[in-house]
């Protein structure tokens, strides 16, 4: 993680501090008493160890600045701001020397002083937050870079260290919705928010078991990192959805496809299996050889069994081909619609795009459909084939349905229009 920290360490002793304090050279004069209007001034006795303190810090010699600086706690009757004086120089001085707990518990005695600017206070709240997570301490990480954002910060960068903390403490619940404005801070400023923040989403509202939530992080994830693993868990998350049709798994199998992410050959012979169950042979024999051009079929102790697939593809799509003008005529005369959306999506399967997306409107319009949601997928799907990708989001849009279809065609919305 890349942090620009304004530095807390230099100039602690100078001038600048809160109420206009100045620290005297080590041979000027102190008053020892106070009034209200020098009150905000060290004595002496104060000040000498830490302009001692301060000579040593220079030096990088912090162990030596902190005793100094014990020194001048050692002096008895301190005024507060000497008190608030002594605690934000130790904290500093431990900083520098890696003694996170120690300034921690420095500068939260001098925050108790409420002197510190919120510009101060937000700079030690987060460089002692980085510190807690580089150790690692992931419960102190939480609280200063809590303090921080309570103080109005507004670095993105501790709210995301926010977030790993409360994960890697198994907080996953608190660290969604920190993801969750860290994303859309990103959208409304046309960022893409980077993979690893929507690969932290993904992997809280998993263990959290939230398919809704995991979806959507993965869903990101596809549109702006579209691997396969992520396209192949977002499926198989729709697919596991309890009201989720079995009848749409070759429709699945089509949009992974487009996905580009079949994976080996046992994946590319079931959906050829489903599509020739379909009555879509056509579709089988292009997945099959397909897979030979990829490499998937045709090796190996299957090599025997995916030629003997491959002929009988081949000669399924040639005789379904032979009938196709007898199915059409079957299909203008039929009851309903059904044998009209069937045979128009066998057509552009052939390739007579025209011809079938004409049928399957006609099916469409025609009604008497048991699934009509599955229809306007076939629609989307043969407008896509067709290259009317502009009218395929359109109808994708269009799809209803809680059995899966709605799901599937948000999907297919999201593949087509991914930039």
């Amino acid at each position: 993680m890349s942090l620009t920290l304004r530095t807390i360490l230099i100039g602690f002793f100078l001038l600048g501090l809160a109420g206009g304090a100045v620290l005297p050279s080590a041979g000027s004069a102190y008053a020892a008493e106070e009034s209200s209007a020098t009150q905000d001034k060290v004595r002496v006795e104060v000040g000498k160890p830490l302009q001692a303190a301060q000579e040593l810090s220079k030096a990088k010699q912090y162990k030596d600045a902190l005793a100094k600086i014990d020194e001048a706690d050692a002096v008895p009757n301190k005024t507060p701001f000497e008190s608030y004086f002594i605690a934000r120089s130790r904290g500093a001085a431990a900083f520098a020397d890696g003694q996170t707990e120690l300034a921690a518990q420095a500068f939260t005695a001098a925050m108790a002083f409420d002197r510190l600017t919120a510009v101060e206070y937000q700079d030690i709240a987060r460089a002692l937050a980085v510190q807690f997570y580089r150790k690692p301490d992931y419960p102190n990480a939480v609280r200063w870079a809590s303090r921080y954002l309570d103080k109005g910060g507004a670095d993105a960068q501790i709210k995301l260290l926010l977030a790993q903390s409360y994960y890697l403490q198994n907080e996953f619940a608190k660290a969604v919705p920190l993801l969750q404005e860290l994303n859309r801070a990103d959208e409304a400023a046309g960022k893409v928010t980077p993979e690893i923040q929507l690969q932290l989403l993904a992997n809280c509202e998993l263990k959290l078991n939230r398919n809704a939530g995991l979806v959507a992080a993965l869903e990101k994830l596809a549109i702006h990192y579209p691997k396969k693993a992520y396209w192949n868990d977002l499926i198989r998350r729709v697919q596991r959805n309890p009201e989720f049709s079995e009848r749409l798994a070759l429709d699945a199998y089509r949009l992974q496809r487009y996905a580009g992410s079949l994976e080996g050959a046992d994946e590319v012979l079931e959906m050829a299996g489903l599509a020739v169950q379909a009555g879509y042979p056509v579709e089988a024999r292009k997945l099959i050889d397909q897979g030979y051009a990829d490499q998937l079929l045709g090796s190996g102790e299957e090599a025997a069994r995916h030629k003997k697939l491959q002929d009988q593809a081949q000669k399924g799509a040639a005789d379904d081909l032979k009938t196709l003008a007898q199915d059409e005529k079957r299909a203008e005369t039929a009851k309903t619609g059904i044998t009209l959306v069937n045979t128009g999506f066998n057509l552009v399967l052939h390739g007579q795009m025209d011809k079938g997306i004409g049928l399957i409107e006609k099916g469409i319009a025609k009604g008497g459909l048991k699934y009509p949601e599955d229809a306007k997928l076939k629609l989307a799907m043969a407008y896509l084939y067709a290259g009317q990708k502009d009218k395929a989001v359109q109808v994708f849009k269009s799809v209803a349905g809680t059995d899966g279809t709605a799901d599937l065609a948000r999907l297919w919305v999201i593949r087509i229009t991914a930039p």
